[in-house]
């Protein structure tokens, strides 16, 4: 009798340990099969896959697919793809349909994805997506995308809720943002060449949970042209633990 409680004890704790949320990288990687001299169309993704605990892993891991879904296409609609061999089949399909249409143009197209753990806690998950994709043009688009779950549920946690007082939050950033970037506060918000939408402060769309602190994280063509690139602000968590609703 001793022996198998023992044992009912170690398969409770190995059953448990293996219902723990947990991640494993995943790569994939397609080139275009079409001859090509130089800057030949390769994609790649490597992206960190939840698994473990079957319904919170299949929450977080259709929303990171779905994200790239946004970032990997080329057209006017994203791809119908389900999976991600899929998903890099179709863009590299569509250069080659491009390059079957128009043979004499050079189509140097690229795309580099890499998703990584920003952040976990018990009451957030924090997903960083680093994307760059190039589909001709002057310059290709590099952003980062921040997508944050409860851990718990899996479930999506908008930026909106992040906060129990999102105007007050937001007003204080926007102190922090113009001491920063010495925007004078009685001048406007582009003052000093910004690009924010209707001479206004706004909150990024992505905002990264760090060891840190809260990062505000405008990419490109959010608040500043793409020669001045992303605008960052970094907030320690003294500073804002007033302000959140999630931490």
């Amino acid at each position: 009798m001793k022996h198998f409680i023992i044992f009912a004890v170690i398969l409770f704790l190995i059953t448990g340990c293996s219902n723990e949320l947990a991640f494993k990288d995943q790569s994939f990687q397609k080139k275009t099969t079409l001859p090509c001299k130089e800057n030949c169309p390769e994609i790649t993704v490597k992206i960190p896959v939840a698994k473990n605990d079957p319904i919170v892993a299949d929450s977080i891991n259709k929303k990171v697919f779905s994200v790239l879904k946004e970032i990997i296409y080329f057209g006017e609609k994203p791809y119908t793809s389900t999976d991600y061999n899929g998903l890099l089949t179709s863009f590299i399909d569509s250069y080659e349909k491009l390059q079957k249409e128009f043979p004499n143009d050079t189509f140097g197209w690229e795309a580099k994805i890499k998703g990584s753990i920003k952040y976990q806690s018990e009451s957030v998950l924090n997903i960083e997506i680093n994307h760059y994709t190039y589909t001709g043009g002057a310059h290709g688009y590099q952003g980062l995308r921040s997508l944050l779950f409860d851990p718990t549920t899996g479930k999506s946690i908008p930026n909106a809720e992040l906060f129990n007082d999102k105007e007050a939050f937001k007003a204080f950033a926007e102190k922090k943002f113009r001491a920063k970037y010495k925007i004078p506060a009685n001048k406007s918000i582009n003052a000093t060449g910004l690009m924010f939408e209707d001479e206004k402060f706004n909150l990024p769309q992505n905002i990264f949970y760090t060891d840190k602190g809260l990062l505000l994280y405008y990419n490109s063509y959010e608040a500043a042209s793409y020669a001045d690139g992303p605008k960052e602000l970094l907030l320690p968590y003294t500073e804002v633990n007033e302000y959140l609703a999630v931490k």
